[in-house]
């Protein structure tokens, strides 16, 4: 068994996991691209946390925690009931929970998180509810594309009958769906009697691009349930939970705390949150990430697989020239054969996307 000074020194020399990352050559600085998951937390944030760092009532009930249903009403211009939640995985499932029974079914993406990259959390908050898969250009649903899934499903007791709709804004391939777009996928939910959800992780991302209110992509859109993205955007560890009806809320407390995920000291989640509202940092940083992104959209040039209208980059790559790019010190997952995907974050080095654009085009 190793000591714990060579864990350490093991640690120190390779200090990220490169989970689906092909190594790349020692003693040459890593520029990462694979994930905005693994961005720096904002100091500002970092600041909030420390500002946070005193006594007050446990779990929900600090004055920080408290104030987030106003500021978040303030933003979306309508009343809202908010929840800080520890993880995107817990914002998606706990809204879903509250939008669909057990023996009901939400018809998402295909390509979903969802479905791919949740590990059946949300079959298991759910406590079984189907996933029924959808298709779409760029992860995108459609109402044609729903309509095609729900029609196909008999009303009949023997079959799981839908109950929600999930969609992603930005999506997982980095495409925005416009206000309208929303509204008319609302529009069905609400001639079928389904709830919808939004899957935000990427949401400042998606506003950033829009230049439209938060409110004219959600709830004037027919959207039940957001999971509000920040950890991707800046925060450490805080994504919240917005209802636009109120009352969702009452039973998602409850679930929160039978999930594990009401942590004692809320406040610091609260903080995160708080923070990243305070004079609009949520869209700087988003807007930020994208800015970077459309510079190595730019060097893509016919490489580009999806238009790119947030801070993810798919571009197709022989895999001799992906190994091209990582002998250069670049990062970044391999998509499918021959796609690498590059994302962007709000502290992206300049310099570091300059340099990818260059290799790129040089390619």
């Amino acid at each position: 068994m190793a000591s714990p000074k060579e864990i350490l020194k093991q640690v120190q020399d390779d200090d990220m996991p490169h989970w689906r990352l092909p190594a790349h050559p020692a003693n040459r600085r890593s520029m990462r691209f694979f994930s905005d998951n693994a961005a720096a937390v904002h100091p500002r944030v970092m600041q909030a946390i420390q500002a946070a760092d005193r006594l007050d009532t446990a779990y929900d009930g600090d004055r920080l925690s408290r104030s987030l249903d106003g500021r978040l009403s303030a933003l979306f211009g309508t009343e809202v009931a908010a929840l800080w939640v520890p993880s995107g995985t817990a914002a998606n499932c706990l809204a879903l929970a509250a939008l669909c029974p057990p023996h009901g079914g939400i018809v998402c993406h295909r390509d979903a998180h969802i479905q791919n990259d949740e590990g059946g959390a949300p079959e298991f908050y759910t406590h079984g509810a189907k996933l029924f898969l959808a298709e779409g250009e760029g992860a995108k649903l459609t109402p044609a594309a729903i309509e095609a899934v729900l029609d196909a499903i008999p009303d009949d007791v023997h079959r799981v009958q839908p109950h929600a709709i999930s969609i992603t804004n930005a999506t997982e391939y980095g495409r925005v769906y416009t206000p309208a777009e929303v509204a008319a996928i609302g529009d069905l939910a609400r001639g079928r009697g389904l709830g919808f959800h939004m899957d935000g992780a990427r949401f400042a991302n998606a506003v950033a691009t829009l230049g439209c209110t938060p409110a004219a992509v959600t709830w004037q859109a027919g959207v039940d349930a957001l999971s509000f993205g920040f950890v991707k955007n800046g925060a450490m560890s805080a994504e919240c939970l917005v209802f636009f009806d109120p009352d969702l809320a009452a039973v998602t407390r409850y679930r929160r705390k039978r999930a594990g995920l009401l942590l004692s000291k809320g406040r610091y989640l609260a903080a995160q949150v708080l923070a990243m509202l305070d004079d609009d940092l949520w869209l700087d940083t988003a807007r930020a990430a994208n800015a970077r992104a459309a510079t190595l959209a730019a060097a893509g040039g016919d490489r580009l697989i999806h238009p790119v209208e947030a801070n993810e980059v798919f571009l197709r790559a022989t895999p001799d020239e992906a190994a091209a790019l990582r002998a250069k010190g670049f990062d970044f997952y391999d998509w499918a054969p021959g796609e690498i995907r590059l994302v962007t974050a709000w502290d992206s080095d300049e310099g570091d996307v300059g340099a990818l654009a260059d290799a790129i085009a040089a390619l």
